[in-house]
């Protein structure tokens, strides 16, 4: 089960809803999992070829159910944040656990990293379960490789055609949290955009935290099973558009013309609530005049996951009724 795409919505979802700036917050909660996690520091010559390998490395990597991990780029690296002193990328990838993250590891890095001009790679957490990051890669170097300890840390050096590819030996595996999510209803698709591209953009300003989906935004949300035999998630109809007044389960009105979701994995709890709290503020700054309507959450009914965020506690405090401004 993916710990990001696959959510279904709370039956209380509308029980109590808060409004801000025109846009209710319903009295729901996102529901998230716990999954292993690392941090990698891809760097290179110039950025831009850290990002082409960066691109690579996180590609196919929106969900677990069918893509083994979930990945995305945390942020850019100036040289002095770097091992190397050169530019770089942060990635963080995320999985159900550390057997398939250590697996997913090798491979991106060996296809997208390794093979890419000028670039090396290290890892980006200092404690945590240690998996193989450059220990296995180096056979590449079919028995021309050699290694190098620096304060303890011991680094992989690879021959290759444009000079050599470093990797540190090891990268920490560390409990994350997959599946923090916002449901972002509005009246037509230029209005859910807008709230979603801004939303997004206050998140990826965080940091500890990526949005797996292109763009950083999911239109297919999800819900537990199918009345297919063999599929585990299928369309979230209870907020499809399309579906308002054919499914019994539907949480839309004839206003809603358009849903838009952005899940977010984090390294921590406190990273994923402040990534969702950003994200409200966002789309509460956008409004109702900007065709924003309402925002949920995407949830299993609190059975599935441990950590609950609950929108009406992330969100600003309850604006006071007209003229209940207390006394001074």
């Amino acid at each position: 089960m993916s710990a990001g795409a696959t959510s279904a919505p709370d039956a209380a979802a509308s029980a109590a809803p808060r409004v801000h700036n025109g846009v209710c917050i319903d009295d729901s909660f996102a529901e998230a999992f716990p999954m292993k996690a690392t941090r990698l520091l891809i760097t290179a010559h110039r950025l831009e070829w850290a990002r082409h390998a960066a691109v690579a490395a996180t590609g196919l990597a929106t969900s677990v159910i069918a893509c083994g991990c979930e990945a995305g780029i945390e942020r850019e690296l100036a040289a002095h944040e770097t091992p190397d002193g050169r530019p770089g990328i942060a990635v963080l990838l995320f999985a159900m656990s550390g057997k398939e993250l250590a697996r997913q590891i090798e491979r991106r890095v060996g296809q997208c990293v390794l093979t890419c001009p000028t670039t090396a790679v290290f890892a980006g957490l200092d404690e945590g379960e240690a998996v193989p990051l450059g220990r296995n890669l180096r056979f590449f170097g079919d028995g021309w490789q050699t290694s190098k300890v620096i304060g303890g840390v011991r680094y992989w050096r690879v021959p290759v055609m444009d000079g050599e590819f470093v990797a540190q030996e090891s990268t920490p595996l560390v409990q994350g949290v997959g599946g923090g999510n916002l449901l972002l209803l509005a009246r037509d698709t230029d209005s859910a955009l807008a709230a979603a591209e801004a939303a997004v953009a206050a998140m990826r300003r965080l940091p500890d935290v990526i949005l797996p989906f292109p763009g950083g935004v999911v239109r297919s949300g999800s819900k537990v099973g199918s009345r297919y035999a063999g599929l585990m998630a299928s369309t979230n109809d209870a907020f499809c558009p399309s579906l308002w007044g054919v499914t019994r389960r539907s949480e839309l009105d004839a206003r809603v013309r358009c849903v838009m979701e952005i899940v977010i994995d984090g390294l921590s709890e406190a990273a994923v609530a402040e990534a969702m709290r950003a994200g409200l503020q966002a789309g509460i700054e956008r409004g109702e005049a900007g065709g924003l309507l309402r925002i949920s959450a995407g949830n299993y009914g609190g059975k599935l996951g441990p950590f609950h965020f609950h929108l009406h506690r992330l969100a600003p405090p309850a604006p006071r009724p007209p003229g209940d401004e207390g006394s001074a």
